[in-house]
């Protein structure tokens, strides 16, 4: 069966999932119309015919993301039935039992095997490893004083953590569990949380808690360091956009969301604010591959889910009040899994579409 042709057995059952999706941009036919075209046998030339105010460019980056999503639910569906599909959406329950990690539990981040790391599993210094059935256990053991803090695998499967008492990001080998310096800069306050570009580029918040004030990184793939910028708020939450043009970072104390035109070689520019909270502090944050952004809302216990303009789609009740970061997992990369720092535990609920970070696995 061609590519194509497996798309359009998928389109019939599992049309549902497009429910919800925002409106095409600047007009108010819902995305979901598209497929209810398709489902219907018409092409997209009729579509187009009686929705004017949608642009061709617009259907077939539509078309682009009901595929991706399809799919995905669709291998899900296969290796967890029907009721790991029916479960509802933006609700979090306790994933592991609380008080198993420190307070200082952050980072989480899914290896193309489903298996979910996080930082101070039992103990500090350590990464902790949760199965996809649930098991934890210590993976490894950070050398020389070392605490981590953000994790995430480039495109060959290494593991990249923060490294903020020593100023390092370190590298792991999986196979081997051989722990390396990546890099080193003595210049960082305590690098914090990590965000990675399709390109192996990565990008270091870089925090000052008692001045409130940040600084932002980036960490070529030779381990060579670059300041991007200095002199801002408490650096924290970063995350590339799945187009990979655009870099989000966030400021805790100031409660700023900012946004920054990326270019293929990690270079930034034309600044500006996505958003700013009245209240509660921010920790980390991730997209889905539609872009929209998900940030964990330290204080007020609940995730946000940003448009990529900035507009709060939703925010997901939690149980504990201090999350600290986010991941997205799952075999069909629409669980999100929540690190607690007043629970010592994992919260997790489930999105309507797959993490970017998911999504560069595939």
């Amino acid at each position: 069966m061609r590519y194509d042709e497996r798309v359009g057995s998928l389109i019939t059952c599992d049309a549902e999932i497009m429910s919800g999706t925002p409106v095409f941009k600047n007009t108010r036919v819902p995305i979901k119309n598209l497929i209810d075209y398709l489902e219907a046998g018409d092409n997209l030339d009729e579509f187009l015919e009686d929705f004017p105010a949608v642009t061709r460019e617009q259907a077939v980056q539509a078309l682009e993301l009901a595929r991706d999503a399809l799919l995905t639910h669709a291998y899900a569906h296969a290796l967890g039935g029907a009721n790991y599909m029916n479960e509802e959406l933006f609700v979090s329950q306790e994933w592991t039992l609380a008080n198993g990690w420190t307070s200082g539990i952050e980072g989480p981040a899914c290896d193309a095997e489903g298996n979910l790391y996080a930082v101070n599993y039992a103990r500090q210094h350590t990464i902790g490893k949760v199965t996809p059935q649930g098991v934890e256990s210590v993976f490894i053991e950070l050398p020389n004083g070392s605490i981590g803090n953000g994790i995430r695998f480039n495109s060959e499967g290494f593991m990249f953590i923060a490294d903020y008492t020593n100023h390092n990001v370190l590298k792991v080998d999986m196979q081997t569990r051989e722990i390396t310096v990546h890099a080193h800069e003595p210049k960082m306050n305590q690098p914090n949380d990590l965000g990675i570009g399709a390109n192996d580029l990565l990008y270091a918040s870089d925090p000052n808690w008692s001045e409130s004030t940040g600084q932002l990184w980036r960490v070529d793939t030779d381990g060579s360091v670059t300041l991007l910028e200095a002199d801002m708020g408490t650096t924290n939450g970063i995350e590339v956009s799945p187009d990979e043009r655009t870099l989000y970072v966030n400021e805790s104390v100031q409660r700023n969301v900012w946004a920054y035109d990326l270019s293929a070689n990690g270079e930034l520019s034309n600044k500006r604010l996505l958003i700013r909270f009245p209240d509660f502090n921010m920790d980390g944050m991730r997209c889905d591959i539609a872009g929209n952004l998900y940030i964990t809302r330290h204080g007020k216990g609940t995730v946000a889910k940003l448009s990529p303009d900035g507009e709060v789609l939703l925010e997901v009740a939690l149980t504990g009040k201090l999350c600290s970061n986010i991941a997205f997992g799952g075999p069909d990369g629409c669980t999100c899994y929540v690190t607690m720092a007043d629970r010592g535990n994992i919260e997790s609920f489930r999105a309507d579409l797959p993490g970017r970070s998911w999504q560069l696995f595939q």
